[in-house]
């Protein structure tokens, strides 16, 4: 038996597993968590508190610097502007692509494997989710693996614009400074000049990462279906976010109005806790997988 209980062997594939032999030590309120999950369907709503472990920064944790996301009327309006977001995700993507599920995600996929999970709204865009095993996911922000068209909708896979990138820009030398939480990369200013950013294929219109900038709406279909997920909680689950943006604070306020619990695990404070019928600041990496073991006895 897996240390994470009935962890799918899908799950385990792309990072080993770390079992604990004792009783790990945490905050006095994970025997509540674990009480409150206990018969208690739950739905998770994640943000990118979850993905640190598998090299992925967030925006907010203790001792990110102060950045300014890329805005949604910028990417359109602004070919400079996306000349500069496509030369910095073309030195980031191979980070974030190669990235692994960590354990958090994988005792999120065991939970649900287990039948104690209804599925995962997830505020990141790394995939990671499902490549550890997890098979109900609603991507809130989208997903940088996918590339749509602004023009005619044709979407492309991230993989193939990389290549493309690659061959226009086979004499470019960029130098990457640091990787961004949002799968781009800090990149001097001077080398982006010579940059050559891939037109659509289909219809030669602009390409955009298939993912919510700031200012952007959640389209329509994806929150619907993100509505639907939540209406199962019997409780809500918040891991590794700070709530800060509306998209994801929204089903936190939702479910205090209808007397959902929620219960929040995250490293620094969250705009959610007022909220919260448990919290816990403690690592994910480790609540995580004592819990998906403690629920499946």
């Amino acid at each position: 038996m897996s240390c994470l209980g009935r962890t799918p062997a899908r799950a385990i594939e792309r990072a080993p597993e770390v079992c604990h032999n004792e009783r790990v030590a945490f905050p006095g309120d994970f025997d509540r968590l674990r009480a409150l999950a206990d018969g208690r369907r739950i739905v998770a709503l994640v943000g990118a508190g979850l993905s640190t472990d598998s090299g992925i920064p967030d925006y907010r944790g203790a001792g990110r610097p102060p950045r300014t996301p890329l805005q949604h009327r910028d990417f359109l309006a602004s070919a400079a502007t996306r000349r500069r977001y496509w030369a910095r995700s073309f030195l980031g993507w191979p980070r974030v692509s190669a990235a692994a599920p960590n354990q958090g995600h994988r005792a999120i996929a065991a939970l649900e494997e287990a039948g104690r999970l209804g599925g995962v709204i997830t505020q990141n865009v790394d995939g990671l989710h499902q490549r550890a095993g997890s098979r109900r996911v609603v991507e809130l922000h989208g997903a940088l693996a996918r590339v749509r068209c602004l023009g005619c909708g044709a979407v492309e896979s991230r993989a193939d614009s990389q290549e493309r990138l690659a061959a226009l820009n086979a004499g470019w030398r960029g130098a990457a400074d640091a990787i961004a939480p949002d799968g781009d990369a800090d990149l001097d200013a001077a080398a982006l000049a010579g940059f050559v950013v891939a037109d659509c294929l289909a219809c030669g219109g602009i390409l955009k990462p298939d993912v919510v900038f700031f200012g952007d709406n959640v389209a329509r279909p994806v929150l619907d279906e993100a509505w639907r997920l939540f209406d199962e909680a019997e409780l809500l689950l918040v891991l590794g976010s700070s709530l800060t943006v509306w998209s994801g604070y929204r089903f936190v306020r939702r479910a205090a109005e209808r007397g959902v619990p929620v219960a929040i695990v995250n490293l620094g404070p969250t705009r959610g806790d007022p909220l919260a019928t448990v919290r816990l600041d403690a690592a994910l990496g480790t609540v995580l997988p004592e819990l998906a073991t403690a629920l499946a006895h």
